[in-house]
C-alpha cells in the first residue's frame, strides 16, 4: 500500500515502515543462515569454506547492485514527495535503463575475471574450483538480481514496505526448498545452492512485475514516459553512481579482510563465515531502521520539510542505541548456541573462533547503528558525497587494521578490523548529518525571511507573494 511519510507522527511512520523491512530482511538472513547450514551439513567444511570464501565477491556485487538502484529510487521518492506523478514515472524508466546497463557489465566482467580475483583473494587451492563455479552461476543472474532489488525500492520508494516483504519472505522459502531440492536430492554441491538461488529471484521479479501492474497505477507507463532525457538521467546517476561506489568500497574492505582470513585456512574460513552470518542477523533491526530513515527522508526533502526530518532523525538514533545494546547482549551470551547451529560439537575449534569473533564485534554495535541512521538520512537527502567519505575512511581503517593486526595479533587481529571501521566512518556521517541540518536549517529561514519581507512590500499594493510556494514547508 502506497503510503505518504510527509504527514503524521514521524516516529510512529518511521517503525511502522520498518517493521516489514526487519521481518523481510531477517527472512532474508535466515535463508542466507539456511543455505550455510545445508551447505555445510550435506556437503562438508571444505564446501562451507569455498562458499564463504567467495561470497564476499557476491557480497561486493550485492552491495553494489543495492547502492546503485537504492540511488536511483531516491528520486523516485522526492517526486513522490513532491506529488508529482509524471516525474516519479520518468524517473522509473532512467531508473530502468541505468539499471540494465550496470547489470549486462558486471556479468560480464565477473565472468571473464573470476579466477584471477578468487587466486588475489588468497582463496585456498583444496577450494577453489568450488569458489569459482559457485560464484559463476550466481553472476549468470545478476540481471535477475538487480531487476528485483529495483522492483522492491519502486515499491518502498512510494512508502510500500509491507508488499517487498510479501515477495522477500516467498524468495525466501522457495529458495530454501530449491537449495534442498538440488543439493539433497540431484546432489548438485556447491552448484546447487547457487542454481535454488537464481531461480528463486527469477520466479519473483516474474511475480512482482504482475503485482506491479495491477496495484501501482502510478507506475504504469505510457510511450511518453520512455523519452530519454538526458539531463534527468544525470540527476538519477549523481546520486547513484555514489552510493554505488560507496557501497562497493565497504565491501571492498570486507573483501580485503576475507582476503586475509583466507590465508588462515579452511577451517578459519569456516569460522568466520559463521560468525559473519550471525551478525547480519542480529543487526538486521538496525539495518531496517536505517532502510526507513532513507524512504521518510526522502519523501520530506522532496516536500521540503526540514524540521520534520530533524525529528524523525533524532528519534530514529535513540531507537537505534537501544537495538544495539540489546543485540550485543543477546550476540554476546548466546553467540555459542547460535554457532553450534553450522558445525557439529565436533569442530570445538571452530565454534571457538567464531566465538572470539562475535565477543569483539558486539562492542562496537552502537557505533554500526548511528552509521545505519545518518547514512540513509543524508542519502535520502541527495547528499551522497559525505557517505562516500565516509566509506573511505571506513575502507582505510578496515584495511590497515586487518593487515597491520593481523601480523601483529593472528585471527584476533581480524576481529578488530571491522570495529574499529565503524567507529571512524560513524563519526563521518554523525559530522556531516549535523552540519547538512544545520545548513538546511539556515537556508530556510534565509528563504522565509525573504518572503516575509517581499510579502509585506507587495502587500501595500494589493498582492502577495508568489515565494510562499517555493519556501519549505515546517
Amino acid at each position: 500500500m502506497i503510503q505518504d511519510m510527509t504527514s503524521g507522527n514521524p516516529t510512529k511512520l518511521i517503525v511502522k515502515f520498518a517493521i516489514p523491512l526487519l521481518i523481510g530482511n531477517v527472512f532474508q538472513q535466515l535463508y542466507n543462515i539456511s543455505d550455510i547450514i545445508i551447505v555445510g551439513r550435506l556437503i562438508g567444511v571444505n564446501a562451507l569454506a569455498a562458499v564463504g570464501a567467495s561470497a564476499p565477491v557476491y557480497f561486493v556485487l550485492l552491495l553494489i547492485t543495492l547502492g546503485f538502484t537504492g540511488g536511483l529510487t531516491v528520486i523516485t521518492a522526492q517526486e513522490f514527495g513532491a506529488k508529482n506523478e509524471a516525474g516519479v514515472r520518468k524517473s522509473v524508466v532512467h531508473s530502468l535503463v541505468a539499471s540494465m546497463v550496470l547489470s549486462l557489465l558486471m556479468t560480464i566482467i565477473m565472468q571473464l575475471y573470476m579466477t584471477q580475483l578468487l587466486r588475489i583473494m588468497n582463496v585456498p587451492q583444496e577450494i577453489l574450483p568450488d569458489a569459482v563455479l559457485f560464484i559463476r552461476v550466481l553472476c549468470g543472474g545478476l540481471v535477475l538480481i538487480v531487476g528485483y532489488n529495483l522492483l522492491s525500492f519502486f515499491m518502498r520508494a512510494l512508502g510500500d514496505s509491507r508488499t517487498p516483504l510479501y515477495f522477500l519472505i516467498f524468495s525466501s522459502i522457495l529458495n530454501i526448498l530449491l537449495n534442498l531440492l538440488f543439493i539433497y536430492v540431484f546432489k548438485l554441491g556447491v552448484v546447487g545452492s547457487a542454481l535454488g538461488t537464481i531461480t528463486a529471484i527469477s520466479i519473483s521479479v516474474v511475480a512482482c512485475i504482475i503485482y506491479i501492474g495491477k496495484k501501482f497505477p502510478i507506475l504504469h507507463l505510457t510511450r511518453k514516459d520512455w523519452k530519454f532525457d538526458f539531463a534527468t538521467f544525470k540527476k538519477h546517476l549523481n546520486i547513484a553512481v555514489p552510493m554505488s561506489v560507496q557501497f562497493s568500497i565497504i565491501a571492498l574492505g570486507l573483501m580485503i579482510i576475507q582476503s586475509v582470513c583466507n590465508s588462515f585456512g579452511p577451517e578459519v574460513i569456516a569460522a568466520f563465515t559463521s560468525a559473519l552470518r550471525i551478525e547480519q542477523l542480529a543487526t538486521q533491526p538496525l539495518v531496517a531502521l536505517g532502510l526507513a530513515v532513507a524512504t521518510y527522508t526522502a519523501q520530506n526533502f522532496g516536500a521540503g520539510m526540514v524540521s520534520r526530518i530533524r525529528r524523525g532523525v533524532f528519534v530514529c538514533s535513540l531507537i537505534s542505541l537501544g537495538f544495539s545494546v540489546f543485540i550485543a547482549l543477546v550476540v554476546r551470551f548466546g553467540g555459542e548456541n547460535m554457532i553450534q547451529i553450522f558445525l557439529d560439537e565436533e569442530n570445538r575449534n571452530i565454534i571457538n573462533t567464531a566465538k572470539d569473533y562475535l565477543n569483539i564485534s558486539t562492542l562496537f554495535y552502537f557505533f554500526l547503528g548511528q552509521i545505519f541512521i545518518f547514512r540513509n538520512a543524508l542519502q535520502g537527502m541527495g547528499r551522497a558525497q559525505i557517505p562516500l567519505l565516509a566509506s573511505i575512511v571506513e575502507l582505510l581503517m578496515r584495511s590497515l587494521a586487518a593487515i597491520y593486526l593481523a601480523k601483529q595479533l593472528g585471527y584476533i587481529g581480524i576481529c578488530y578490523a571491522s570495529p574499529i571501521a565503524w567507529v571512524g566512518a560513524a563519526l563521518v556521517v554523525d559530522t556531516g548529518y549535523w552540519l547538512t541540518i544545520r545548513k538546511l536549517k539556515n537556508k530556510y529561514r534565509q528563504n522565509h525571511v525573504k518572503w516575509q519581507e517581499n510579502r509585506f512590500h507587495l502587500s501595500g499594493r494589493g498582492s502577495v507573494s508568489p515565494l510562499h510556494s517555493s519556501t519549505p514547508a515546517e
